[in-house]
């Protein structure tokens, strides 16, 4: 069986002759990795970057260092110029990102394990980030938020006629 939010959202692309482009944190490529589990994909997909580290989100994304020191990795800020420094970086139409807090360590007072920033940007000058807190494992964690990604991005695309 096809995965059914990565398989909608390729085809949902192929029919709109559109590309995208992912930025992915704390996901570690499973967005682009299901992606391209997809047969065509590589007629939408633009590419991706895994960017861990801040120092990868500043040089690979553009995201500025201040962005990083006032509210952290894992915020709506750093989720936004993710995915804009992603779609302005590829020319892609769309471009989507997530950074979070997998786990097992690595979270705080404010920021438990779990916390999700997703960011999607479009080629328009579009934006909306969501967060999301979801609770088990790493691998669930990372699982889930990247369901939660596909899903953001699915729906801004449908919704955009």
């Amino acid at each position: 069986m096809p995965d059914d939010f990565a398989y909608e959202l390729v085809n949902l692309l192929l029919k709109r002759k559109e590309k995208v482009a992912v930025a992915e944190s704390c996901t570690g490529g499973r967005v682009m990795a299901r992606l391209t589990a997809i047969p065509g994909s590589s007629a939408v997909l633009w590419g991706g970057i895994v960017s861990y580290s801040n120092e990868s989100k500043v040089a690979l994304l553009g995201v500025q260092t201040d962005l990083i020191e006032r509210y952290g990795a894992v915020s709506p800020e750093v989720a936004r110029a993710m995915a804009c420094g992603m779609q302005r970086r590829s020319g892609a139409d769309w471009a989507i990102s997530v950074t979070g807090i997998a786990g097992p360590g690595g979270g705080g007072l404010g920021k438990p394990v779990g916390t999700v920033w997703m960011g999607c940007y479009d080629s328009n000058d579009n934006d909306s980030v969501q967060l999301r807190h979801i609770d088990g494992d790493r691998k669930l964690v990372q699982r889930q938020a990247t369901d939660e990604a596909l899903k953001m991005l699915l729906g801004m695309v449908d919704n955009e006629q």
